[in-house]
């Protein structure tokens, strides 16, 4: 961070293609394209896959809303599809019910860092000519059977956020499936400019060749990827350990895990259904526990693409996320977790 500040260059500079090639090794794919945000990646992932107006992505209600207001801003719609209960995820069978003869794209997010396997329904997809984007901004690191999200052939959206497994302060890195479409996601993130930073510094002029956008990753946000790659490792380790140690202190109380399949996942979240989530919630506002994402096709925003979505709507109303980051304690589990139940017992929800 000092270097960059020093070198008094603080937009896409050399050390964003460094961050960039770091990733892309890390995840042992042949390239990665960094942007400003997890938004700007799944935005320009669909531009990318040529996702516009008059197509219609299918997508889980039950996500933070910048997955739906990304499909808008390219002039597409939402499709909301069902999630399983047990994992808040989209499975095969809940995607094809929602594919209708619009659909152009589906975009699984990986809820709460747990890898969601389409492949089952590929052949399908491909013969409909559907694009997969992954919504995989929980999931930095996980492992979809041998290889980590983002090297199993899917346009695959990563979040950099402040709260995310891997954190720039701010950013997202979007994983490219071939030169082309790098090339496109290039061009797309900065105004539609084909050459590099150092490219135009040498010369009197530069070419814009298509419409494009302002999503470029600071030298800054890279600089604190960079660092906090080198030491994922630890951070994978600890987020495992931690949400196992939920899973056993929660094991007496009436809820029940949303499951992460935490041997092959690096979760981003615990989460939980309760009965009376609201009335526990109040009781436990003070200990930093709150509801995660209420549903998007009940959203007044979303009014025109809503659907009856039963599942999604009960889980809706039960789930809550307990703190969780790297840096808790086996102390601050038990806080936690002592909490819940006396929030349980005061509300009645233990019977």
């Amino acid at each position: 961070m000092a270097r960059v500040l020093d070198s008094g260059h603080y937009g896409h500079t050399a050390v964003t293609e460094t961050f960039e090639r770091d990733v892309a090794r890390f995840l042992g794919v042949p390239d990665a394209v960094a942007v400003a945000t997890g938004t700007a990646a799944l935005h320009t992932a669909l531009v990318a896959a040529g996702i516009g107006r008059g197509h219609e992505v299918i997508v889980p209600s039950l996500t933070f809303t910048a997955s739906i207001q990304a499909i808008l801003a390219c002039g597409a719609r939402p499709r909301f599809a069902e999630v399983d209960p047990a994992t808040a995820c989209v499975t095969p069978t809940t995607v094809l019910e929602a594919v209708t003869a619009d659909t152009v794209a589906v975009m699984p997010v990986l809820h709460s860092g747990r890898a969601i396997d389409l492949g089952p329904i590929h052949p399908h997809l491909a013969e409909h000519g559907i694009t997969v984007i992954e919504d995989a901004a929980h999931a930095f690191g996980s492992y979809q059977g041998t290889r980590r999200v983002g090297a199993t052939g899917q346009l695959t959206c990563f979040s950099f956020g402040p709260i995310k497994n891997l954190t720039c302060g701010q950013g997202g890195m979007v994983i490219p499936r071939t030169t082309a479409e790098a090339d496109r996601l290039r061009e797309l993130r900065l105004l539609g400019i084909t050459a590099s930073a150092d490219q135009r510094a040498a010369s009197t002029t530069y070419q814009v060749t298509s419409a494009g956008f302002r999503y470029p990753m600071s030298a800054l946000n890279a600089a604190i990827g960079t660092v906090q790659l080198a030491h994922f490792a630890t951070a994978e380790t600890a987020r495992r350990h931690l949400w196992r140690t939920y899973r056993t202190a929660l094991a007496d109380l009436p809820v029940t895990l949303v499951d992460v399949d935490v041997d092959h996942s690096v979760p981003h979240l615990c989460a939980i259904t309760v009965p009376h989530r609201d009335q526990v919630w109040r009781h436990m506002h003070e200990h930093g526990i709150g509801v995660h994402y209420p549903p998007n096709h009940t959203q007044p925003a979303f009014t025109p693409w809503h659907r009856p979505l039963p599942d999604t709507e009960r889980l809706g109303e039960q789930i809550m996320t307990l703190p969780f980051h790297q840096h808790l304690t086996g102390d601050d589990i038990h806080h936690v977790t002592t909490a819940l139940q006396q929030a349980l017992t005061s509300t009645g929800a233990h019977r």
